[in-house]
């Protein structure tokens, strides 16, 4: 296994139906509950285990997960809302690192609450036509809404399982 991506790189269907959003959305929808009762009793100890030389340790992988989701949920409204808007990159080397990551993780759970409420509450309204629509990502392109959705369950999964290693060692 390569512990960089312990549930292996993000795969989404040639074509997404609104069956694998359900499935997708169902992820989404029960992870603050996964991920809290994993993280909610750590001490700091535990809290600054990595899963790998040179990773992020698992408040910052907490945090992490926050804040990718929240761009990814403006990237997300952006393509329903917009023809084919950019969407800027945001650097997460750096933003691992600000002084807000030393937080307690509580608070990105909570942020994490909402923001997944209002996915799977989107998600749920979506149409087939409107999964094509796209927006345009500063680095990677343009990016369909079928596609964001898929990267909104695995990233969260992904980094779970980070979590998960990173307290198994």
């Amino acid at each position: 296994m390569d512990s960089r991506f312990p549930i292996g790189q993000l795969h989404v269907p040639e074509h997404v139906t609104l069956a694998d959003i359900q499935k997708w959305l169902r992820e989404i929808e029960t992870y603050t509950t996964r991920l809290r009762e994993i993280v909610n009793s750590l001490n700091e100890e535990e809290l600054n285990k990595t899963y790998r030389e040179g990773a992020w340790n698992v408040r910052q992988l907490v945090h992490h997960i926050a804040d990718s989701q929240l761009t990814m949920y403006q990237r997300f409204k952006l393509a329903l809302t917009d023809d084919n808007p950019i969407a800027p990159a945001f650097d997460q080397e750096k933003w691992a690192v600000l002084p807000d990551t030393e937080l307690p993780v509580e608070p990105s759970i909570k942020m994490l609450e909402g923001l997944n409420e209002r996915i799977v509450a989107l998600g749920n309204s979506l149409t087939e036509a409107q999964l094509d629509r796209t927006f345009i990502h500063q680095v990677n392109g343009e990016i369909a809404v079928a596609k964001k959705v898929a990267k909104l369950a695995w990233h969260e999964e992904h980094h779970l399982a980070h979590i998960e290693m990173a307290l198994a060692k």
